[in-house]
């Protein structure tokens, strides 16, 4: 091997998805465990939300098949 060489990375840096700083390995895709636990709270507080559609409808379990 070529000592000039260089080693390219695994993955390229993103940035935060909270405060935009260039992500750190150990808590990727996150800057640093403050933005890590800032996202956890706003899943757990139900700020994010993932919508059903809305043509879906549960079938009654006292209907037969």
């Amino acid at each position: 091997m070529n000592s000039d060489s260089k080693v390219t990375p695994l993955r390229r840096k993103r940035p935060c998805p909270e405060c935009g700083k260039p992500s750190a390995r150990d808590t990727f895709p996150f800057c640093s465990t403050r933005c890590k636990d800032i996202d956890l709270n706003r899943w757990l507080k139900g700020a994010y939300v993932i919508k059903a559609r809305d043509d879906e409808e549960e079938p009654d379990a006292d209907e037969p098949k």
